[in-house]
């Protein structure tokens, strides 16, 4: 029966952490964000987020997120990687509705990914950060 069920790809839906100042404590902060680059609004968003290390053996406690709706061409904050997170290797599973279809697509960000000679201007935040496709 689980082979009969088809999953279409995902397109035009990123994972983003994006490094920004924080006023209120002066420091530099990595946010998550969940970009919708689509004509359509994406619903019921279930975001499930996990650390981990395969060298060390080291993992975190998963992370689970829920938008109700995420307009066409936008994007939201979805948590803040705190930081010993940002040396290890985090994965975010995502799952959404797009009418009546369901999706899921898992992004990773590898080990040593996240540094600021990676960053990028990230589309549609137009911060700079690194993004997973």
């Amino acid at each position: 029966m689980k082979k009969d069920i088809q999953i279409p790809e995902v397109n035009n839906v990123f994972m983003a952490v994006v490094k920004e100042r924080n006023e209120e404590f002066q420091c530099e902060d990595w946010n998550v964000y969940i970009i919708n680059n689509k004509e359509t609004d994406l619903e019921m968003v279930m975001i499930i987020s996990k650390g981990f290390d395969k060298d060390t053996a080291v993992e975190t406690s998963s992370m689970r997120h829920k938008i109700d709706r995420l307009p066409a061409k936008s994007f939201a904050k979805v948590e803040l990687l705190m930081g010993e997170v940002i040396k290890i290797s985090n994965l975010f599973t995502v799952t959404f509705f797009e009418g009546s279809q369901l999706f899921d697509k898992k992004y990773v960000f590898k080990k040593g990914t996240l540094k600021d000679s990676a960053l990028r201007t990230v589309p549609l935040i137009k911060k700079r950060g690194v993004i997973v496709k």
